[in-house]
């Protein structure tokens, strides 16, 4: 019967084949815990995905699900067809006296059985079962494992058991004695080389893989283990554009293998173990894949495609891919993976979730600041969607630059609970401190990030420590992997040794985040771009914050994989069970996301006009200067007039103080069992003038640069400004019942301090400013009409003449009248619409960074560059816009190095005549 509660979300034995699980019922909006195990599956987006709650849609694994209960027999039958030594290992690996303290799981049993049963059992048993190939020409099978299921000693199993047989049997070719292992990153490898049998950390002893007795027979098989750019290798295409003085055509097959196997390259009949699979896929000569990156589609072809050579070359016996999402790109029109076709065996999340073996994700449900108007779930729940933060956070932002409130709000309840768990983990002697890590979208964003607990803009003082946090750029990392890879191998270019030494303890730090007396103990906050990599396996995460897009369930599970290790794996003597461990999770929507049907008919496409520039109107070309933000010399002497200030309006509606956790059972938070987080208890008790202090201290932040005075006395002058603006009716709370109360008025500013600080800080530039200096985007300082690339529209579009672009986009039939004026007016030199041409400029409104995208660039016989807008109806933001498109002009015409710019709005059709005749 459903249950309206759960006890206990862990309902099954890791030692035992699961027997039941949690299904969640959308009708009902309950649990119900069902008997027998869960089929091999995983969920997609239902058709209608836009409801709430919606409850995905089941896609089985048929060949799994065929193969599991043949496997089951075949076990009960006492493992028939095998060879001596494969019944002593399978005996001593389900030996419960032999390995009472630590047993293996019933997964990592299932899946080396089932690997061993696709090539030792009855011929007769396995018939019917054909696993599909992945177009190539050697046979590939995958075993899919979820994060913190132990894949890694599955591996040592499996090389234990090749090797061994083919020591045994020397003429048996089902067997390799030697083992090529390739790993997707230097941390991977460094963490598989204890696959390797004479290392001294080899698993083969430490987790006793195979009797004492057989460890002599077991160094006799060879075990390699490259990190996937060793098969890197150079096409016909690719040594034709070589630029050095070597000219040496492509390596041969044979000199390939000399380099990629070393010792090992006289072998033939090799096995090939793929860690984390699903980097290693087929792209069939293809150089673009749809949402997929170059470098992506790189790694995949070189991998495949060096395992391709050393099978010409030595043959490859098998490959055996271990991955817990197993997924490739489909190719299609949407972002959605397609599984690989080869799993023979599946333990998913969930299925790992339940057994205990890894920690459970709790999602936030709901808040106290209304829901998403679109989803009717949590602002929080994924916070990267919010229109106000995607838009902040998808641009080139200083690291300095305030970061957006729902952000800040959702650092406030995340880091209140990191607090509280910290707590905890001392008073329970814990070594190493519970560790937050964060998603970031792009490297500006990760150091924004950064910089706010640097100067403990997040208010939550432990976690503000920078000598232990942890910023993770991608691209240092893949230096430091690079330049550690040359160290390894002796190629490496002459250099600062410290340099390297520093890439080094960064990629130290990072691989032992939580480990005790190792480079990253102390670890406790990890800010990261894109997401860590596969391998990074710090047990001490307790909680994740996200701050990308998801546009898969894949990806979403890959993120929240990085924080699911356990950090212990006692059983409870009286459930017989794990006992819980668990990580909170901001920002991630953990739940099915849209997808395309394969059945799906797809409609014609509408025809569409290609918008370029023309080469032969090179005459028309327009620039203009990129400029990221304008640098102002203030006044000794600030003064505001709050009366002509813009008020501050904060929805407090839509800020959230209190926040509750769901576990996640069956990829579904189960809302009748929450944790509260409420800031009440932390922020509450502030003192007005305490906030006030704090407001104006991140304002000198901000603005000492632009100050020529004493620090102190513009201390003093900000503290007077934060005061009158906080008390005045500039700072609006809505609805206003809520403007009442000084302790939640308080709470507000906490909550809202960067937009405030925005808002005052912006009020006093305006009014303040002496010198306006421009500057400049480093990459790309001038933008240009001939910039544009080519784009395709299905709007109302008509010819231009004198536009460096052939056609102008409509918006309206204003617009159009507008166009036609431009083009033949004998006032204007040339012209061109500002639609996909890059040309913005950014101002804060309501505490918000935006963009500001003007409607046409005119330049005039007159010399001058005329910024033109059409304005019908007026919006609350319009003068704020203004105002910065004003002090834009300043800036650019006091620079002196673009020519005379100015700005001016089209107020009704007819009225551009007069704006080119009389400049307004």
């Amino acid at each position: 019967m459903p249950h309206s509660t759960i006890n206990r979300l862990i309902v099954n034995s890791p030692y035992d084949e699961p027997t039941r699980h949690w299904h969640y019922d959308h009708r009902t909006r309950l649990f119900d815990l069902r008997e027998g195990r869960r089929p091999a599956g995983y969920l997609v987006a239902s058709e209608d995905s836009r409801t709430f709650d919606d409850p995905g849609t089941f896609v089985e694994i048929p060949l799994v699900n065929r193969i599991r209960p043949r496997v089951n027999k075949w076990r009960e039958a006492g493992w028939p067809g095998v060879s001596a030594v494969t019944r002593r290992l399978l005996h001593y690996w389900t030996d419960r006296e032999e390995f009472e303290n630590r047993r293996f799981f019933f997964c990592q049993l299932e899946a080396i059985e089932t690997l061993i049963w696709l090539v030792e059992s009855p011929v007769e048993d396995r018939g019917g079962i054909d696993v599909p190939s992945d177009g190539g020409d050697f046979q590939r099978v995958c075993a899919k494992m979820a994060t913190g299921s132990g894949k890694t000693l599955v591996m040592a199993m499996l090389i234990a058991w090749q090797v061994l047989n083919r020591v045994d049997r020397r003429r048996d070719t089902r067997f390799a004695r030697n083992v090529l292992v390739v790993a997707p990153g230097l941390t991977v490898k460094s963490r598989l080389a204890v696959l390797e049998p004479f290392h001294p950390e080899n698993y083969y002893e430490a987790f006793r893989i195979v009797p004492s007795a057989l460890l002599d027979k077991l160094r006799q098989g060879r075990v390699v283990v490259r990190n996937w750019h060793a098969l890197n290798w150079e096409s016909d295409e690719q040594v034709a554009k070589r630029r050095s003085v070597d000219k040496r055509g492509v390596r041969s097959d044979e000199a390939y293998v000399r380099d990629v196997l070393g010792e090992m390259s006289r072998a033939r009949g090799l096995l090939v173990v793929n860690d984390e699979a699903h980097h290693a896929w087929r792209t069939h000569g293809a150089t673009k894949v749809r949402g997929v990156a170059k470098a992506q589609i790189d790694e995949a072809t070189k991998w495949v495609g060096g395992l391709d050579r050393i099978h010409r070359a030595r043959r490859v016996l098998r490959c055996y891919d271990f991955s817990a999402t197993p997924f490739a790109p489909s190719g299609g029109r949407s972002s959605e993976e397609a599984l690989f076709g080869w799993i023979v065996s599946d333990f998913g999340l969930n299925d790992a979730i339940e057994a205990g073996l890894v920690k459970t994700p709790r999602v936030v449900v709901r808040d106290d600041a209304g829901p998403d108007p679109t989803t009717y779930k949590s602002r929080l729940y994924h916070i990267y969607n919010d229109p106000d933060v995607k838009a902040d956070l998808n641009r080139r932002a200083k690291a300095n630059e305030p970061l957006p409130d729902l952000v800040v709000n959702g650092y406030h309840l995340l880091g209140y609970d990191w607090q509280e768990t910290a707590k905890t983990w001392r008073e329970a002697g814990m070594p190493a401190p519970p560790t937050m890590i964060t998603v970031a979208n792009r490297t500006e964003t990760a150091a924004r990030v950064k910089y706010a607990f640097d100067e403990g803009r997040i208010p939550v003082p432990a976690l503000c420590d920078p000598e232990r946090t942890l910023h993770i750029d991608s691209y240092v990392l893949r230096k430091a992997e690079a330049e550690a890879e040359a160290a390894a191998s002796g190629t490496a270019k002459p250099g600062p040794s410290n340099a390297k030494e520093r890439a080094e303890l960064l990629r130290r730090q990072v691989d032992t985040v939580g480990r005790p007396g190792e480079p990253g103990e102390q670890i406790q906050n990890v800010i990261s771009v894109g997401m860590l990599s596969e391998g990074w396996d710090a047990k001490t995460v307790t909680h994740i914050m996200g701050l990308r897009a998801f546009a898969s369930q894949l990806l979403c599970e890959q993120v929240v994989g990085r924080g699911l290790r356990r950090t212990a794996y006692e059983v409870n003597p009286e459930t017989g069970l794990f006992d819980p461990e668990h990580v909170n999770v901001f920002g991630v929507p953990f739940t099915f996301l849209p997808h395309e049907q394969e059945d799906a008919v797809p409609e014609p496409p509408q025809p569409k006009t290609a918008v370029h520039p023309l080469t032969d109107r090179a005459q028309y070309e327009i620039t203009w200067p990129n400029v990221v933000r304008i640098n102002r010399s203030l006044r000794p002497r600030l003064v505001v007039d709050w009366d002509a200030v813009e008020p501050l309006r904060i929805d407090v509606q839509r800020m959230a103080n209190v926040a509750e956790l769901a576990p996640v059972v069956d990829g579904k938070p189960d809302v009748t069992k929450v944790e509260t987080i409420n800031l009440q208890k932390l922020l509450g008790g502030k003192r007005e003038q305490t906030i006030v202090f704090e407001v104006a201290a991140r304002l000198l932040e901000q603005a000492e640069r632009e100050w020529t005075g004493s620090p102190s006395i513009l201390l003093a002058q900000l503290v007077r400004l934060v005061e009158e603006f906080v008390r005045s009716d500039r700072l609006q709370l809505e609805p206003p019942m809520f403007a009442q109360g000084r302790r939640k008025r308080r709470l507000v500013v906490t909550l809202s301090m960067e937009r405030v600080v925005q808002h005052i800080l912006q009020s006093i530039r305006q009014e303040n400013a002496e010198v306006l200096t421009p500057v400049f985007d480093p990459d790309r300082p001038i933008g240009s009409t001939g910039d544009m690339a080519t784009w395709y529209t299905g709007k109302p579009c008509g010819l231009t003449t004198r536009s460096h672009v052939n056609y102008c986009v409509y918006d309206s039939a204003w617009e159009e009248s507008d166009a036609y004026v431009l083009d033949q007016s004998p006032l204007v030199e040339a012209w061109v619409k500002n639609d996909h041409l890059g040309f913005e400029v950014f101002y804060v409104h309501r505490g918000v960074v935006r963009k500001y995208r003007p409607d046409f660039l005119v330049r005039l016989a007159s010399g001058e560059t005329l910024v033109l807008e059409v304005k019908g109806r007026v919006r609350e933001s319009d003068p704020v816009k203004r105002k910065y498109m004003d002090e834009w002009c300043k800036a650019v015409n006091a620079h002196g190095g673009f020519g005379r710019w100015r700005h001016e709005v089209s107020r009704g059709p007819g009225k551009v005549h007069g704006i080119l005749k009389t400049g307004g």
